[in-house]
């Protein structure tokens, strides 16, 4: 992929990750239960790669944030750490070649989505909120109360890859 189309692609998956949530705006529960700017965090880097999805991850946040003050300002660095390392890892592990394209992309999700859990929680625990956050909290937070967002995205991502695939607009 050339320099360009991943700086396109970049720019897009921003785009989309600032629009997104505000087209669920007016119905709170289904953008809570969607996780919008997840998705093209993780997209990006399925598509683009471990250093545009990063670039999406962290910038989509913080542009919302400073637009529409969304996030809210006590959730902006955790959803900072999660989303960059969404795409950071997405695109890491779509470099492992030796397991074929769409079982790829599935682990390359998993992997992504556990290890952005993972690190928002250790921020949270020994950065953000010492002393205030507990395993409890963190599991409620970034596994019970997101489960419905995880279960749509291992759905959706990979049919909305395999469909850029298809249509020929990204390559396996």
């Amino acid at each position: 992929m050339t320099k360009t189309k991943k700086l396109v692609l970049t720019a897009l998956f921003i785009s989309i990750g600032i629009v997104l949530p505000q087209m669920l705006a007016p119905v709170p529960s289904v953008r809570a239960m969607l996780s919008p700017m997840h998705i093209p965090a993780l997209l990006c880097g399925l598509i683009a790669g471990p250093s545009a999805g990063l670039v999406t991850g962290l910038v989509v946040p913080l542009l919302s944030h400073l637009i529409f003050g969304m996030p809210m300002a006590g959730m902006l660095p955790g959803m900072v750490i999660e989303l960059g390392t969404y795409g950071l890892a997405a695109g890491l592990a779509m470099k492992m070649k030796k397991i074929s394209f769409l079982p790829r992309v599935y682990v390359s999700l998993i992997l992504a989505m556990l290890a952005g859990r993972i690190t928002a929680g250790l921020v949270n625990a020994f950065v953000i909120q010492v002393g205030k956050y507990s395993m409890q909290t963190w599991i409620v937070s970034y596994f019970i109360g997101t489960a419905p967002a995880m279960v749509i995205q291992i759905i959706v991502i990979p049919l909305l890859v395999m469909a850029l695939v298809k249509a020929h607009l990204i390559q396996k």
